[in-house]
């Protein structure tokens, strides 16, 4: 048996000490206006009160109460000598649980009892040092304990951890689910679909449940290399979870088939084995691929319907849809670069392209807020600063013509960052289809900071895509 018994005989004047300091404190920090003073000074004691409730909760003085957790399925037991008054006022259950008696016995699962002191410090002192293996733990004692601003403030750690590319997206997914919390579960989602190539790729993705499978595949903010690495993670996945058979066809009608190559489709239907398994659940999906890959897409939305999401590629990172973009210095001045998409992702534009012209300025400056040097009456008014300005980035068709009929272009810029080694994606803009940039394009980017999440060793790391939005004419009889 492990026990923890910090308690020392001390002292009720200790104690009440230190509570008094809490009235004080709280005094001294009201306004009043007494003997003529406009506004009365502020005494702020809260770091010798918080170095009071330390002390307090180290050696025990004055406790009333004895809380004796037990790690689950083991004789590892600690002991934590409290108050009542102080675990009250922030749990209604341990104000319940303590109401008739100054001992209980808490079970807890190992993970939840190994982190009881960071708990019952947070009570005491309203602060606490986490590391990402706590952060469920954590906030599993503060929702079955009620403490709704630990709860609150975990997963503010936890969506945070996740916007940087850190934290078990997975296992922090599954949890968000069980728990109800929603704002959680997006952000786990969010990053997921954002950085798919590298979760794919790690230990996680054979973590990942068949709902949030589910939940992945249909989106198409997904940034991954290519159609075809969807599918042979997918392979893999369905290789090692061996779903029931419903779950895996509903999966594999989710691949977006025409956004595959026909050479590349070929290859699939004869060496995979979840085709091969599937074959009737996918056979139709197969069939449109090929034939739109057969005709122009002009002729082929004549007979049918473009607009279904399997005609709208994903963010993919190949050359074929776009290109990286690294900017050294981003906040010194203006830069420009062009890149080439090909037309569309049908066959029968494989080997047309469209080139693209990108300028990237970091203190743009909207037309309200350009240098104005007089005004009616002759007045000079002082000039914008450069720092009222924001970053822009523009990004048009080097020429147009009649290759893109039919078709409009919707634009996506990822910005990435590096974590433990990885380059992942941390924020994406899109474009509006008729928009040449973002108008939320880096809105609350410091530039000129170097350890700013947006830059990378002083670089700004961009990849932009460009993906074709093709349209449905009008039907001609058949």
């Amino acid at each position: 048996m492990f026990r923890v018994d910090r308690r020392k005989p001390g002292s009720w004047g200790s104690f009440w000490a230190t509570l008094t300091l809490v009235g004080l404190a709280t005094r001294a920090a009201q306004k009043a206006d007494m003997g003529g003073e406009a506004a009365a000074t502020s005494i702020n004691h809260s770091q010798v009160l918080l170095q009071r409730m330390q002390e307090l909760l180290r050696q025990g003085n004055a406790s009333d109460v004895t809380l004796r957790v037990r790690a689950a399925g083991t004789d590892e037991v600690r002991v934590f000598h409290a108050h009542r008054l102080l675990l009250g006022l922030h749990s209604e259950l341990f104000q319940e649980l303590l109401s008739n008696q100054s001992e209980v016995v808490l079970q807890e699962p190992r993970d939840c009892a190994a982190v009881f002191d960071k708990f019952i410090r947070y009570l005491y002192c309203g602060e606490l040092a986490v590391l990402l293996a706590q952060a469920i733990p954590l906030h599993r004692l503060a929702t079955k304990y009620g403490v709704s601003s630990l709860q609150r403030g975990v997963a503010d750690y936890m969506r945070a951890q996740l916007a940087g590319g850190a934290g078990p997206a997975v296992g922090w997914y599954h949890y968000a689910v069980s728990t109800g919390d929603e704002a959680l579960r997006e952000s786990c989602l969010q990053f997921l679909a954002w950085n798919l190539s590298a979760v794919a790729g790690g230990a996680e993705w054979g973590a990942v449940s068949p709902e949030l499978l589910a939940a992945l595949l249909p989106r198409s903010d997904l940034v991954l290399q290519d159609e075809l690495e969807l599918f042979q993670a997918l392979e893999a996945w369905l290789g090692r979870a061996r779903p029931p058979a419903a779950v895996a066809e509903r999966a594999l009608r989710a691949i977006r088939y025409p956004m595959i190559p026909p050479a590349q489709l070929f290859q699939l239907q004869a060496r995979s084995g979840a085709l091969a398994r599937h074959a009737h659940a996918v056979a139709d999906l197969l069939l449109q691929a090929y034939q739109f890959h057969a005709a122009s897409p002009l002729h082929y939305a004549k007979f049918f319907d473009v607009n279904g999401s399997a005609f709208l590629p994903r963010n993919y990172l190949s050359p074929a849809w776009g290109a990286p973009w690294v900017i050294n210095n981003p906040a010194r001045d203006d830069r420009s670069t062009s890149f080439q998409t090909q037309l569309g992702p049908s066959g029968h534009d494989a080997g047309r392209r469209i080139t693209w012209n990108v300028l990237f300025s970091p203190r743009w400056l909207p037309v309200s807020l350009r240098p104005v040097y007089a005004d009616a009456a002759g007045t000079a008014l002082p000039a914008a600063r450069p720092e009222d300005g924001r970053p822009r980035l523009v990004v048009t068709p080097a020429s147009s013509g009649g290759d893109a009929a039919g078709v409009s272009f919707q634009k996506t810029v990822l910005v990435g960052a590096r974590q433990q080694g990885r380059l992942l994606v941390r924020h994406a803009y899109s474009f509006h289809q008729s928009s040449e940039e973002a108008g939320d394009f880096l809105a609350h980017a410091d530039l000129h900071r170097r350890n700013s999440e947006f830059l990378v060793e002083n670089a700004l790391h961009l990849h932009l895509i460009v993906k074709p939005v093709y349209h449905t004419l009008i039907r001609t009889g058949k």
